[in-house]
């Protein structure tokens, strides 16, 4: 028995893994992936069924698991996100969150043929989407900040409470169908939600208060936090079943609060939101493989179809146009977003509990809540997967722009080497703490950034989405490792780069070659000697390459420092210490060489 429950977590984790890897190089949604994985896993192929494998641990890991999704996506909310669209975000989530639980249940009852009681239930789920779906579909698709904000707050604040209407529509149920249940009944659940806020609130803060004081050392901040918000999950759950979501959500959006005055709680983030994408990819895979053959049989019937075309054509349109007009939001805004819904994670969990206690209330129609509600989940995420991008981009919401480039600095090499990358039509951004080193780059229409990059509010006030590259240029080689080091993390190690500091290291080949990968240039491309030259007789020029080579750079001539390849596809390929020059036909090795007279 333990060898068949850990074989089953084993490839569980490894088969989501590689199901996140392999959407990423396909660039495929990484949630389609997931479910197709989970699917010929269990279902299709039957190798095994993680439900039966784990048993009574089936339940509360997935429970547990999506609590500290939840828990992530809030943290990381910001007011200041939704500037401009808050308006909208308050309507969505409130108006076209009740427009979609009512039009839901109409569409569940006269479509899919389930009870009045049943639909309302079922329609109360289906107003989730939640970050378990949407994060990684935005994380794909690269839309502008404001429509991705839009949806990402919609997906994280309506996630807790679609549980709660439903909770809310079966204890109606239950009061008017049974003897003896008074409306008092009903007090119990209101004043269990209340104390679920209460609980995420207190909770937030004290984690806030302890981190500020110093009563929790750097090293158990990350695992310290997590053990609050599965306490809070499951102090919560013991109160009333389905609160402890929105417990863990009040929790997050009170660090997410207090994080702008402590600041070192945001260095938390990184880690919760690396276990979230362990998390979410396992949950994928134990819920898909865990479907019989029986339920997936089921999706191809009319009545299921029928549900869900009304749900992806009708309901979430008619919800979005509804609830916000007269809003910020444009026509093809509203268009995008009226479109855009994938269901998940929460919806089939908590459809798998309410099929179970309807069942044992009497109701026969809830065994149809599983096959209604996969059909939706793995529709929904493929087609809202597979069309988001190609519809934001025709709706003109989507960044075209090839991957820019963020340079940390203003001086005159970075602004020379800015306005050649800018003709090249490659967005770049200066970063830099003093307005009149930043007089050049405006001069010549670069954009600018005048502000301290390293300022914790800095990612509300300048837009990073177009960058996915940065580079620390300055003259303070101290300063140019504090930048890398904190933004690594967001750009990925292989898009951060600095500068050599001149101190040598380079000459021996001792040195490590992951650190020479990231270091910009050349071993006398110091800041000092790039500013001389360029502010001398040096100038950056392309040279074409004739055929394919491997070029030495300690073969170039001694007045001229490699800079990039600039490829046939108009992308570029920084040169770093690392020796070779990988160069193919048709490229351009852009270069600071000496004018020619």
């Amino acid at each position: 028995m333990e060898n068949i429950v850990l074989i089953s977590m084993v490839i569980i984790l490894v088969v989501g893994i590689f199901s996140q890897w392999l959407a990423w190089r396909i660039q495929w949604p990484s949630i389609v992936i997931m479910s197709i994985a989970g699917l010929l896993l269990g279902p299709v192929f039957g190798l095994f069924n993680p439900q039966e494998a784990l048993g009574e641990l089936y339940s509360p890991l997935i429970s547990l698991a999506v609590a500290i999704v939840l828990f992530e996506g809030s943290s990381t909310l910001d007011i200041r996100e939704i500037k401009g669209v808050s308006k909208s975000v308050f309507r969505i989530v409130t108006v076209g969150a009740t427009i979609a639980w009512i039009a839901g249940a109409m569409a569940a009852h006269f479509i899919a043929g389930l009870s009045l009681e049943i639909s309302f239930i079922i329609g109360g789920l289906f107003v989730v989407t939640g970050p378990t779906v949407i994060i990684p579909l935005l994380r794909n698709a690269k839309l502008n900040p404001r429509i991705a904000a839009v949806f990402k707050w919609e997906g994280i604040i309506v996630d807790p409470f679609g549980p709660l209407l439903a909770l809310f529509a079966y204890e109606v149920i239950k009061v008017t169908n049974t003897e003896g249940l008074h409306a008092d009944y009903m007090l119990t659940f209101f004043f269990s939600a209340v104390i679920a806020v209460i609980l995420g609130l207190v909770i937030g803060l004290l984690v806030s208060i302890m981190v500020s004081r110093g009563f929790i050392p750097e090293y158990l901040k990350s695992p310290i936090i997590l053990a609050f918000v599965l306490l809070c999950f499951t102090i919560s759950e013991v109160i009333m079943h389905e609160t402890g979501m929105l417990a863990v959500t009040v929790m997050g959006l009170t660090l997410a609060r207090t994080k702008r005055y402590v600041s070192s709680i945001g260095n938390v983030t990184h880690f919760v939101e690396n276990i979230s994408v362990l998390l979410t990819s396992t949950i994928f895979i134990l819920l898909t493989a865990s479907l019989s053959r029986e339920t997936i049989a089921e999706i191809f019937t009319w009545p299921i179809i029928g549900f869900v075309l009304v749900m992806l054509f009708i309901v979430r349109p008619l919800s979005i146009w509804l609830s916000t007009i007269g809003t910020e939001l444009t026509k093809q805004e509203k268009t995008l977003i009226g479109w855009v819904a994938p269901r998940g994670v929460v919806a089939l969990t908590v459809s798998g509990y309410f099929a179970g206690i309807l069942l044992e209330d009497g109701h026969e129609g809830a065994a149809l809540l599983t096959t209604l509600t996969f059909a939706l989940v793995f529709i929904t995420v493929c087609a809202h997967g597979f069309t988001l991008r190609p519809m934001a981009k025709a709706l003109g919401l989507a960044n075209d722009a090839p991957p820019g480039i963020l340079i940390v600095g203003a001086s005159s090499f970075s602004v020379a080497f800015a306005n050649y990358l800018k003709e090249l039509g490659i967005p770049v951004l200066i970063s830099d703490s003093s307005l009149g080193r930043l007089k050049a780059a405006k001069d010549r229409g670069i954009p600018i950034y005048h502000g301290q990059l390293l300022a914790e509010h800095t990612q509300y006030d300048v837009d990073l989405t177009p960058y996915e590259t940065i580079l620390a240029m300055t003259g303070d080689m101290s300063y140019n490792a504090l930048v890398s080091q904190t933004y690594a993390p967001e750009f990925g190690y292989h898009n951060t780069f600095s500068l050599p500091s001149g101190g040598g290291f380079g000459e021996t080949e001792e040195m490590n070659l992951s650190y020479k990968a990231h270091l910009l240039f050349a071993e006398n491309a110091i800041f000092t000697e790039l500013n001389r030259k360029i502010n001398t007789d040096y100038d950056i020029k392309a040279l074409p390459i004739q055929e394919n080579s491997k070029l030495d750079k300690e073969s170039l001539p001694e007045d001229v420092t490699p800079l990039f390849i600039q490829k046939e596809n108009k992308t570029i390929q920084l040169v770093t210490l690392s020796k070779k020059l990988n160069l193919v036909e048709g490229d351009q090795l852009v270069v600071l060489k000496r004018k020619e007279n």
